[in-house]
């Protein structure tokens, strides 16, 4: 077969977490010698949990063409998407993501830091900005404390846990002090952690997840309107109570021409640990119906697990901690389908020189 034809043979392969066409997230090159060929793949997300089921997958493909693979070479091209109307994305940061509730209590800030560290096990460079100024949590969450460093007195350089930068007000305060601030000062706040943070440390980040406060307020409004965000994520629990607010939330980001990546359900199951008797405790399809609903995909349902809260309180969350279990899969299978889910929007426009120079 001449190359061309091998290309296109491979690009028809879809793998099955999360349904990735590579017709629609990758480039695919091949070279043929006396019937062994060699492979490149370019990927539009972050491929470190698919290089076992993309080299399977090849190697069949070709199987049955009467070929053998000699060499797969698998690489990640992270784009910047496009932003709201007006904006466009930061130096230093290629996507921000916004990852949003209507209401407090769905696990909201355990999902944006476990989604981060999902996204940098799959080998995306990655950071964390908690934007819950007068509950910021993410801080505990990761295991950090003291004070972040500002080697010019003017930009603030982001602590790191676990492989991920991390920004917070809760790094800069005491932890019992409240924020008793008026709105302006909050946002104004929120505003000056994301353009002072040194994010990257050189290095572009490929995505930076914000954690905003539950509800559709003041800060909500201020990264809507003044910072570029590539996309939202709307965590909910399955309850008809937590949808409701949900979708507030949802209609929100619709109105100031944020897209909606996409619904993760979180808390829809739990397992006995005991006799493995498994419960929807908080009702079921409450998420996959409102993602029908408005039309956008169900990313992920992840579980109610006893080890999710204690390693999160521990500072280690559980991608971290446990890697190999159930809800560490749980939390990478949502984190490609985001990566997916964001790859599929339009690129950003960039500069003549930066297209050039690739």
């Amino acid at each position: 077969m001449k190359p061309n034809s091998i290309e296109t043979l491979l690009s028809d392969l879809v793998l099955t977490d999360p349904g990735i066409a590579l017709s629609r997230y990758a480039r695919v090159r091949a070279v043929a010698t006396e019937g062994r060929v060699a492979v490149e793949v370019t990927l539009g997300i972050p491929s470190g949990g698919l290089r076992d089921a993309l080299d399977a997958c090849v190697r069949e493909r070709l199987a049955g063409e009467g070929l053998a693979l000699a060499r797969l070479e698998i690489r990640s091209r992270i784009d910047a998407h496009a932003v709201q109307p007006n904006l466009a994305p930061l130096p230093g940061i290629r996507n921000i993501i916004a990852i949003g509730s209507g209401k407090g209590g769905v696990g909201k800030s355990t999902t944006a830091v476990n989604l981060a560290l999902a996204l940098a096990a799959e080998g995306a460079r990655v950071g964390v900005l908690d934007a819950d100024i007068y509950g910021p949590s993410v801080p505990a969450m990761l295991g950090l404390s003291g004070r972040p460093d500002s080697p010019d007195g003017k930009s603030i350089e982001p602590m790191r846990a676990h492989g991920v930068e991390a920004m917070s007000i809760g790094l800069l305060v005491d932890q019992d002090t409240p924020m008793i601030w008026r709105g302006p000062m909050a946002t104004s706040a929120l505003t000056q952690l994301l353009e002072q943070t040194r994010w990257g440390g050189g290095e572009v980040l490929d995505y930076l997840i914000v954690d905003l406060p539950p509800g559709t307020g003041d800060i909500q409004l201020t990264l809507s309107q003044k910072i570029p965000v590539a996309g939202a994520v709307i965590v909910t629990t399955p309850q008809e109570i937590a949808t409701l607010d949900a979708r507030k939330a949802l209609k929100m980001f619709e109105k100031v021409e944020v897209p909606v990546l996409g619904l993760i359900e979180n808390m829809a199951v739990h397992v006995c640990s005991n006799c493995g008797h498994a419960e929807h405790v908080f009702g079921s399809g409450g998420g996959r119906e409102m993602a029908e609903r408005y039309g956008v995909p169900l990313l992920g349902s992840l579980p109610l697990d006893v080890g999710i809260r204690e390693q999160g309180d521990a500072g280690v969350p559980v991608v971290v901690s446990a890697p190999d279990s159930a809800a560490a899969q749980a939390y990478r299978s949502a984190a490609r389908a985001l990566a997916a889910r964001l790859a599929e929007r339009p690129r950003a426009a960039q500069p003549i020189a930066a297209s050039l120079l690739g």
